[in-house]
């Protein structure tokens, strides 16, 4: 018997020519047909963008679901998305933040550029820990080292997943969101990757998507300054009087002037030599 196993260790260890032949062919097959769904999905993806930039009469009244928080860089998405010649569904969530001046602005802003708009009621307080839901915890005034106190765990995965189920829903195609990786806060949902890594799981886990008629998720902010979204915003015409970024603005929708998204945006209109028309109780 131990002879039998000794063999069968030998044979194990020792493979023979044709059996690694065999090995390295599935190796090179299952990475081929890897490689494959990867290259099929991007050109998928490619060719509806394509479609979209060089058809835009095929966008028209096509419909789009655009995340509206309220705050400057989800008010020029939509208007983006506006301009572009869809019909925009504006949604937003009230998920418990502290800031709710931002949700008022949301109902604004919806109300002038949107074709629909909902908010949904979606209280995240007791099961996302952040600064932005517990009105016990301070806010700081300089960014952080990391990602900061104020990033709300699992938002953006949250909001999109809602968004995809109402776009399934309306047979839209579309999602847009205003996420930022230049002049941002460090939030791990708002990077390249991630929206990547959601759009791959929307096509994947949708009826929709596995039968061809996949999702894209705009993201047309994603490698703007913050004063490149204000100069974008000003030429579609936005009053960003009406927006609010601030993490503590009160029931007015006046923003405190010291928190990092105050920081950010007073930066942004700095650099490009525009008023800021934010009413900051520090100015």
């Amino acid at each position: 018997m131990e002879t039998s196993i000794d063999a069968v260790r030998f044979a194990h260890q020792h493979p023979t020519q044709n059996q690694l032949l065999r090995i390295r062919g599935e190796n090179i097959f299952l990475n081929f047909v890897t490689a494959w769904l990867h290259y099929e999905a991007s050109l998928d993806r490619c060719t509806r963008i394509f479609m979209t930039i060089n058809h835009p009469s095929q966008t028209t009244n096509r419909p789009a679901i655009i995340l509206l928080s309220g705050g400057l860089d989800s008010a020029t998405c939509l208007a983006i998305a506006k301009s572009e010649g869809f019909a925009c569904y504006a949604l937003s969530f009230d998920y418990g933040q502290r800031h709710l001046a931002e949700l008022a602005a949301a109902r604004r802003i919806g109300k002038s550029l949107a074709d629909v708009h909902k908010v949904v009621q979606l209280d995240l307080t007791d099961i996302c820990h952040s600064a932005l839901t517990d009105r016990t915890s301070t806010i700081p005034q300089q960014p952080d080292t990391g990602i900061p106190i104020t990033y709300v765990p699992a938002r953006n995965t949250i909001f999109l997943a809602v968004a995809l189920g109402w776009a399934e829903t309306l047979d839209a195609r579309d999602i847009f969101i205003g996420v930022n990786a230049v002049d941002y806060s460090g939030y791990p949902d708002c990077r390249p990757g991630f929206v990547s890594a959601f759009e791959q799981t929307a096509n994947l886990g949708t009826k929709a998507g596995i039968e061809g008629r996949g999702f894209t998720i705009h993201t047309p902010l994603i490698e703007m300054s913050k004063a490149d979204i204000i100069h974008k915003g000003l030429e579609l015409g936005i009053d960003f009087a009406a927006t609010v970024s601030c993490y503590q603005a009160d029931e007015t929708g006046k923003a405190c002037g010291v928190c990092d998204a105050c920081r950010l945006r007073r930066a942004g209109f700095e650099a490009i030599g525009v008023r800021d028309p934010t009413r900051y109780r520090v100015v």
